[in-house]
């Protein structure tokens, strides 16, 4: 299984193309971050660790669920949910990949061991980062997200890809989508 060398930005579907067959990509349409309507505008659109924000939107930690993971050489990647540390419920999917030339060694390990969201990590190891979105979009969920989101049908939430530099090096490219309000 190869990861490619670059997820095509900002299509949201490449980053699911990194596990196939890619059964579970759901509908998305882009939209403008000022068109993302409240509570989603204030869950994605900003440049901070989607880890923090969940956790201050929800008053609750976040934990780190793997579904899926790919490491090809230098690259690795991986199909997450992020659930509350008190209740479990899901709040967020995503798929980062992340170029680990750019991590240090504890960094990697802790990023490869998969016990911790990355944002933690990052912020935990003092990692110089700068996340810069650069999509939004609307999100209609595939059966597999209605089942991880425990909905009882698809409906509508909202996402973004974006790019996580660390110390100044383009080093994770991040698609996120959080679970409908």
């Amino acid at each position: 299984m190869s990861v490619p060398a670059r997820v095509a930005q900002p299509d949201p579907r490449a980053f699911f193309s990194l596990f196939p067959p890619a059964a579970d990509v759901p509908s998305f349409e882009r939209v403008a971050g000022d068109a993302v309507p409240q509570p989603y505008r204030k869950l994605l659109v900003h440049k901070r660790h989607m880890t923090v924000t969940q956790e201050a939107f929800h008053g609750d930690r976040v934990d780190v669920r793997i579904l899926e993971r790919r490491l090809v050489g230098d690259f690795y990647a991986r199909k997450i949910l992020l659930a509350l540390h008190g209740s479990g419920e899901i709040v967020q999917f995503g798929i980062p990949r992340i170029d680990l030339r750019y991590c240090s060694k504890p960094v990697r390990e802790e990023i490869l061991f998969g016990q911790k969201p990355l944002g933690r990590i990052l912020i935990e190891h003092k990692v110089l980062r700068r996340i810069e979105p650069t999509a939004y979009f609307r999100v209609t969920p595939s059966a597999a997200m209605v089942r991880w989101f425990s909905l009882d049908r698809p409906c509508t939430t909202f996402g973004r890809t974006g790019i996580i530099y660390c110390d100044e090096r383009p080093a994770i490219e991040v698609l996120e989508i959080v679970t409908p309000e």
